[in-house]
């Protein structure tokens, strides 16, 4: 039996990634959740979307009128970095005009959830020397919320990828929000790397060897680094997968590329999640998503401020703890 029911929205939800670590979250706390709307343009992300949750999700958020989105307690969204034009003295909601981050805070600004975390590339926390950032956080707290952010490291959260990415959160209320502390050790990429693998994703034998004479990997299994003038690096755990075309190419023990399944895993979507696209889409989509086990530990903070029947006790004591040391 449930004790509440918590229910949410998923802007830019590509292929569900917050969607998952919320729902693993909630059952977890023995939380019901309900995903009342989700948005994406992209038709390949819709589809995946829909064959692992049912659901597909609506098209362009810039033509959805925010006063037809269901109430909702807590929001995410995974959103692009875009510049501002910024003239004169800030102005906080207006600047952000334009963009997609504006029609993520309109949402809120009517809705108004308990709470939200957007999410965007590490890159923000400097772009325009600053002010994109301090422009969506003066317009999110203009609009009635306390904001916080950090730069996470999926590697610190179990996964063996070193993924760098900021994490907004607000909330309505003042609460004692703290980040999630690093879990050590992350997961071994012999718990990633499927023991089958088609021929197609191995390189030529020459390659091989012509990779094996130019570099002597300390690991084993590992994922091989080589970028565009031909160096090669390894370590343990992958860099961070990318959706497009790169020159820092991923080579599983210096001979073949990454299936979608690995790519997935490396993101944290569990085995049962359907790939249903092809490989070149899977490996936008993996690129494109979030770090489930990451986003799971920062819901994990928050949860016990939204659900109002969590107990609350031991988020004090760790905030006590973190700082009143006796």
């Amino acid at each position: 039996m449930y004790k509440e029911k918590l229910k949410f929205i998923d802007l830019f939800c590509g292929i569900g990634g917050f969607r998952i670590a919320f729902e693993e979250a909630c059952e977890e706390n023995n939380v019901q959740s309900e995903c009342v709307f989700s948005s994406d343009i992209d038709k390949y992300a819709q589809d995946s979307y829909e064959a692992n949750f049912g659901e597909r999700p609506a098209g362009d958020i810039t033509q959805i009128d925010e006063k037809e989105i269901p109430d909702h307690d807590i929001l995410f969204a995974g959103f692009p970095c875009q510049p501002f034009s910024i003239i004169g003295q800030m102005k906080g909601m207006d600047d952000t005009r334009g963009t997609l981050f504006f029609d993520i805070a309109r949402i809120i600004k009517e809705k108004e959830p308990k709470a939200f975390i957007l999410e965007n590339v590490k890159q923000l926390v400097g772009h325009d020397g600053g002010k994109t950032l301090k422009v969506i956080v003066q317009a999110l707290k203009d609009i009635g919320y306390h904001v916080q952010y950090s730069v996470l490291n999926a590697l610190d959260y179990g996964l063996p990828q070193k993924r760098e990415r900021v994490v907004i959160v607000g909330h309505r209320e003042p609460i004692m929000f703290t980040f999630p502390n690093p879990e050590k050790p992350y997961k071994s990429l012999k718990e990633i790397l499927e023991k089958k693998v088609e021929e197609k994703y191995f390189a030529s034998e020459y390659i091989r060897e012509k990779r094996k004479v130019k570099h002597k990997s300390s690991y084993y299994p590992s994922i091989w680094h080589e970028n565009k003038s031909g160096n090669v690096c390894s370590y343990p755990y992958s860099c961070a997968l990318r959706s497009g075309a790169s020159h820092n190419y991923l080579l599983v023990n210096g001979e073949r590329r990454l299936t979608p399944r690995e790519m997935f895993r490396l993101q944290g979507f569990p085995d049962w999640y359907k790939i249903i696209v092809s490989d070149a889409q899977a490996k936008k989509q993996a690129g494109n998503a979030v770090p489930v086990n990451m986003i799971k530990a920062v819901v994990e903070k928050l949860l016990p401020y939204v659900a109002t029947s969590l107990d609350q006790a031991s988020v004090l004591r760790e905030y006590d703890l973190q700082y009143n040391p006796s």
